[in-house]
């Protein structure tokens, strides 16, 4: 029922644009419109089944390889692509941490652990994140980054300015006498792009792009002990393919190029997923060094401050934002 809904409210505001003469086509746009919001629904009730996962099995004594490898396989069991690899970051690290081939890292007693998961059908993408406390220490921190995304996302509507979204992530969090982190924040999401120029910033900012009806963002507030503001570490897991493949005399960079850009197109991926032998690494590390891969390193706070994260993908209306994920 709930996905008659959205596609009822879909239909309608399509029926709208075409009253106003706004529409381009005919058929053809209202059938390509309404395909690609079924692929996100479609992408939706996956991660909403993945999701359900992580009550039983984030928990002390986990290994994450292990955590992100049956939440991975979970989604392409279903049928759903990866938007990105799992992430779990713990405490002060804030994004872009998965597992690394043959990882033995357990997750701990102490561990405040951020787990970010995104899913495609066809390049269409959802979002979401949630942090889970296992040490039981910071449920006020849980609840500023929580009750910021909620809030956030009570005020979209068409016309809202980001800006405008940001200042009411600010105020929630610093309501709790924590920090939001500046340098992150939420995006729209385009077909196999994760960041498709629109930015949600997590703060106050002078300006900001005006959301229109039909936006697809992802609203991630970032809620943190420490300063507000997370740097690079020298760790990385993650890259994703540039549009062109540099000039290489290597032909393992050039397949395993080749084989990265069929296989995941631009979005990200884990080093875990390509890396079959020795040479793989190898080409890996030329491919980033001629600019072919882009890299994600792992982010950590500033000053070690502990981070939580709450993240929806939602669909911008004319007065509303519905979540999708």
């Amino acid at each position: 029922m709930e996905n008659e809904e959205k596609q009822r409210k879909l239909t309608e505001r399509i029926s709208k644009k075409r009253a106003e003469g706004t529409e381009e086509t005919e058929e053809a746009t209202e059938e390509a419109t309404e395909e690609n919001m079924k692929k996100y629904l479609h992408a939706a009730e996956i991660g909403k089944k993945v999701f359900k996962m992580i009550d039983a099995n984030v928990k002390a004594g986990i290994h994450i390889i292990d955590l992100v490898s049956n939440m991975e396989k979970t989604i392409t069991d279903l049928g759903g692509g990866m938007a990105f690899p799992v992430n779990v970051s713990c405490n002060e690290y804030a994004a872009h941490d998965t597992a690394t081939i043959g990882d033995n890292r357990v997750l701990g007693e102490k561990d405040v652990a951020k787990i970010d998961v995104g899913v495609h059908i066809d390049g269409y993408i959802v979002d979401a994140a949630v942090t889970v406390d296992l040490s039981g220490n910071y449920g006020k921190l849980l609840d500023a980054a929580k009750e910021a995304v909620e809030n956030a996302i009570s005020t979209i509507r068409a016309g809202r300015n980001a800006a405008e979204i940001g200042k009411v992530i600010e105020d929630t969090i610093k309501k709790y006498n924590y920090r939001p982190i500046e340098n992150l924040g939420g995006h729209s999401l385009g077909r196999y792009n994760l960041h498709s120029g629109i930015e949600i910033p997590n703060y106050a900012a002078r300006s900001g792009a005006i959301l229109q009806e039909g936006d697809i963002v992802a609203i991630e507030p970032f809620a943190t002990t420490g300063v507000g503001y997370v740097v690079e570490t020298a760790t990385t897991n993650i890259f994703s393919a540039t549009p062109v493949l540099m000039p290489t005399r290597s032909m393992a960079a050039r397949e395993i190029f080749n084989s990265i850009t069929q296989k995941y197109n631009m979005l990200p991926f884990a080093e875990r997923w390509v890396i079959k032998k020795a040479e793989d690494k190898i080409a890996l590390r030329e491919l980033v060094r001629n600019g072919s891969l882009k890299s994600y390193p792992v982010l950590k706070e500033k000053e070690n401050g502990i981070v939580a994260q709450f993240e929806h993908t939602v669909i911008v209306e004319k007065d509303s934002a519905n979540i999708l994920l």
